[in-house]
């Protein structure tokens, strides 16, 4: 027996149990350098290079310790929030940024939308923003609420973000407030939302002209959790893929075709669809997601500056998808400028309103098929019809300001704008935070579904299908 230990365990106190921070101290570097090192694989580790097991609320503890370690307590990056505030607007003029307290001084809400996004939103974006709420996983309970764009590559493009401290009516209102004395475009906005309770009231309210989609995503995630149990998975999927096929259907007809579909699978889906058609403190936090902003707005431009083609490469090549059908159509000029082309179908193409009556052109900025060939009839170029969204131009627009690093301050800098900020008194309830939401559901009846013949109406023992 060799007693002198070799492998860190001489650390340990009694020779037989680990403590957290001794833990700690071992995962610290390799926490540095993958900030995703999950509590289990700290269990395994562990049991694998020191033969000591450690439960998961043990493992999660010393992670904490090692982050605090790391990136500082979550009281001390508080009181250096205003201090990054203060930085942040000193290099980046333009940017819009606020924060506020409550009365004990604890911290409430913060919002920031830099220049370079403003900018960038404006010149080559659509007017067109998602809203989201992501869940800020630490020990003090948080939310991230973000605004984001689609670029002319259809890429995500950061617009504006803020952390709160709960998702409420109230701090969305609060957001949406700061995004509107942020955002200044001529023309009516559109958001892209989930169903929170409250923002179609605030957003009428602010953005007057603006109109409000739901995510088709979330929608159907819904639709499914409310089928669960009374379907199989199949008729789940097959109800799903009609609501999407609903929702990108060019034409009326289209779009009650695809809902007359899932009447026949189940009323009462139909009924609802018809009604209802990171882990860091807040100051590192903010500091990644502003050096992950201004790398994606680098190396986005960088990458642009090699393209020779007019249009973005993914409309590109969506153009070029369409100009493949063109070959088997033939042009008739009606009046002016009207024209009728005729293939498969016969569609009626506007030249000078951009309009075809397959609604393809509309709805996609892109001219369609039956445009394109309209368009190559008169000698002209399909480019010239595509909306500017999509160009090469317009792309490098959205990504021509940058976000200018901040120097990294071992103390924060006082001055008479700084606030002492202490950090919020509420803590993250027990228990792993939850992934997905989970909203009031309504109560669906159930309708029976053939085992043998997966019809609908009757089960296996009342089965006349042959088979």
């Amino acid at each position: 027996m060799n007693p002198t230990h070799t492998c860190g365990g001489a650390a340990l106190t009694g020779g037989h149990q680990s403590t957290r921070s001794w833990v700690a101290s071992i995962i610290k570097e390799k926490l540095k350098d993958f900030p995703d090192y999950k509590p289990k694989d700290i269990v395994n580790d562990i049991k694998q290079e020191y033969g000591l097991q450690l439960n998961y609320s043990q493992a999660w503890r010393a992670k904490e310790i090692a982050m605090e370690q790391l990136h500082g307590s979550h009281k001390d990056a508080s009181s250096q929030l205003p201090s990054l505030y203060d930085r942040i607007m000193e290099i980046n003029p333009g940017t819009l940024a606020t924060f506020t307290t409550k009365e004990d001084s604890s911290f409430h809400r913060l919002f920031i939308s830099f220049h370079a996004s403003l900018s960038g939103f404006v010149q080559g974006c659509r007017p067109l923003l998602f809203l989201n709420s992501i869940p800020w996983n630490t020990k003090y309970q948080g939310m991230l609420l973000t605004a984001t764009a689609a670029d002319g590559d259809d890429g995500v493009f950061p617009v504006a973000f803020a952390v709160v401290d709960a998702e409420t009516n109230d701090n969305w209102h609060w957001f949406l407030l700061q995004l509107k004395s942020a955002v200044s475009t001529s023309c009516p906005l559109t958001f892209i939302a989930d169903r929170q309770k409250g923002l179609q009231e605030s957003l009428s309210e602010i953005f007057k002209d603006s109109n409000l989609g739901y995510c088709l995503h979330y929608l159907s995630e819904e639709l499914v959790r409310d089928l669960k149990g009374q379907f199989s998975g199949e008729v789940q999927r097959t109800v799903v893929e009609h609501i999407y096929s609903a929702a990108s259907a060019p034409k009326p007809e289209d779009f009650h075709t695809s809902v007359e579909s899932i009447k026949s699978i189940s009323l009462e889906a139909y009924n609802w669809i018809m009604q209802n058609a990171y882990e860091l403190p807040i100051k590192q936090m903010v500091d990644v997601m502003r050096g992950n902003i201004m790398e994606l707005i680098y190396t986005r431009r960088a990458g642009s500056d090699h393209w020779l083609t007019r249009l973005t490469p993914s409309m590109e090549e969506k153009l070029e998808k369409e100009s493949l059908e063109v070959h088997s159509f033939q042009v008739l000029l009606t009046t002016g400028s009207i024209f009728e082309v005729q293939g498969e179908t016969t569609e009626v193409v506007e030249i000078d309103r951009w309009d075809c009556s397959c609604k393809g052109w509309q709805l996609t900025g892109l001219p369609c098929c039956h445009a394109i060939a309209v368009i190559s009839c008169i000698g002209q170029s399909p480019y010239d019809y595509c909306s500017r969204y999509f160009t090469t131009e317009s792309y490098r627009l959205t990504y021509a300001e940058s976000i200018q690093p901040i120097p990294i301050l071992n103390s924060p800098i006082q001055n008479e704008s700084s606030q002492a900020l202490v950090t919020p008194p509420t803590r993250r309830p027990p228990g792993r935070p939850t992934t997905k939401k989970v909203g009031p559901q309504e109560v669906m009846k159930s309708q029976l579904q053939c085992s043998r013949c997966k019809g609908l109406g009757h089960n296996r023992a009342t089965c006349k299908e042959l088979l």
